[in-house]
This record gives structure tokens, sequence and C-alpha cells, in this order.
């Protein structure tokens, strides 16, 4: 058996960056196999040779030579991290002299600035809009509708909850999310809660199948988790939206951070004038 490759994310403060942008390049070889490790917080020399250290005994262990996606911003750690022996993508220290010479000046090296605190009006406005997403939760606190920026619709267990908090976090976006439940579908158009609001609805669903395990996972064995049941119940809501003319994405096969992009997109002003 071949042993995974060894990949380290180095980072002087949270290490996302550096975790986004190496796996989404490693993900573009789909027949490797890689054992990949976070060291975050890499903000000293002491630490910068801890984790050369275990950069260097996985490659021994390994027999292959390890990869190293890097965030660092201290000149002297980035050069002491280039001499370990690894293959080492410096994300900073490669665009961030391109930048500089486009842009004719120095960039200045601090910590931190997209994950951190910094910023405090981004960071205070993220946390608003995850409070506000968690309150108007699986159709609660409907009242505040008003305050929202999107509001997700659809059956149980299509990704509503998951997508909210998401792009809570991440944009800082107020999004509630309301579920349409067979009771719904009985009246005819949309629910007393949602009408005022039409603009902001966006429809999540996806096929039976994936919606029956899914469901059997939480519920196994019941008629809300049957095949048939889930077939009734995603053809009322996708009839239901149609007719209300809510767009609807399909999240069978598309992770969160792709639903929430594509709901992103769809209310850019671009996306709405366009």
């Amino acid at each position: 058996m071949t042993p995974a490759r060894p990949v380290f994310f180095v980072s002087d403060h949270t290490g996302i960056t550096a975790e986004i942008i190496g796996k989404s390049l490693l993900s573009q070889f789909p027949g490797e196999a890689f054992a990949c490790t976070s060291l975050p917080f890499v903000d000293s020399e002491e630490k910068a040779r801890q984790a050369i250290t275990r950069i260097r005994e996985a490659g021994q262990i390994s027999g292959l030579r390890p990869v190293v996606f890097s965030t660092l911003t201290d000149a002297g750690i980035r050069a002491a991290l280039d001499a370990s022996g690894a293959l080492v993508m410096d994300v900073y220290g490669q665009f961030a002299g391109m930048l500089s010479v486009e842009l004719g000046r120095q960039p200045v090296a601090l910590r931190g600035r997209l994950h951190g605190m910094d910023d405090t009006g981004a960071y205070h406005a993220r946390i608003e809009a995850l409070n506000f997403t968690l309150a108007a939760d699986d159709g609660l606190s409907v009242d505040k509708y008003a305050r929202a920026d999107l509001i997700l619709v659809g059956v149980s267990r299509c990704g509503k909850t998951p997508t909210s908090l998401y792009m809570a976090m991440q944009y800082g976006l107020h999004v509630a999310n309301y579920p349409l439940t067979p009771e719904n579908f009985e009246r005819p158009g949309l629910p007393a809660a949602l009408a005022p609001h039409r603009t902001k609805l966006r429809g999540l669903t996806l096929n039976a199948e994936r919606l029956a395990q899914i469901r059997s996972e939480r519920k196994p064995g019941s008629r809300y988790a049957s095949l048939e049941n889930c077939r009734e119940e995603i053809g009322a809501a996708e009839a239901l939206m149609r007719r209300e003319g809510v767009p609807v994405i399909d999240t069978t096969r598309r992770s969160v951070e792709e639903i929430a992009a594509l709901l992103k997109l769809s209310i850019q002003p671009a996306a709405l004038t366009g």
C-alpha cells in the first residue's frame, strides 16, 4: 500500500486560509493519498522549529517529500520553513510580492487580518448575523423576517439549517429558514408568515432517495423517512414553490459551500438587475 504524502497547513494565525487554498489544490489530484495536518499559531521561532521537526519526521516516516501550504507573515520564520526540505507553497510570500510590484508599495506584515478581530465591525456583524440565524431557525421568530436578507424554504432535512449558519458565519448575512410541511400543502398559496417576504424566499430541494437516506439516519423505519413519503413531500413542495415563483436550488450533489455561494449570487445587485 502506497503511503499517504504528508501535507501541512502552517500559519501564524488560525490557518483557515492555508487550509482552504491547500485543500482546493489537493482536490485536483483525486488519485493521490494525502495525510493532512494543521499547524496554526506558529508565531515564534521556537514554534517554527517544532513545526519543522514535525514536517521532517513525517517525511522520514512516509518516505515522501512533505508538502507545506504556508500563510506565515514573518520573513524569518518563512525562511526557516523554506529550509525544512519540504515543498513549501508560500501563499503570502508569492502573491504579496506580485501585488507589491503592481501597487508600488511594500505590504505590512500583520497576522490574522482576515480571520481575526482587527476589523471589529465586520466581526460583530458576523456574530449578530449568527445570533439572528439561530433565533430564526426552523420557522422560529417569524416576526423577525423583516430583518432577514434571505429566507430558505424546503422540506425537513433538505439542508436549510447548515446552509443558513454557514452564510451567517461566512458572509455575515441574516438568513432565516422555514420548513414546508404537509399542512402547508393543503392550503393554497404561501404560508402566511412567508407571503409578505416573497422576494427574500429561496427554495432548497433534493432527490427523494437522498432525502430518505438522510431522514433514515434520524428516524429509521418511520413514515417520515419512507421513500414514498419523501417523494410526496418533495413533489408537493416543488409544485408550491414553482407556482409561487420561488427560485429553487437542488442540493442533492452540492456541498453547503456550493449552495451558499449560489444563494449569495442570487441576491447580489448584478444578479437582481441583470
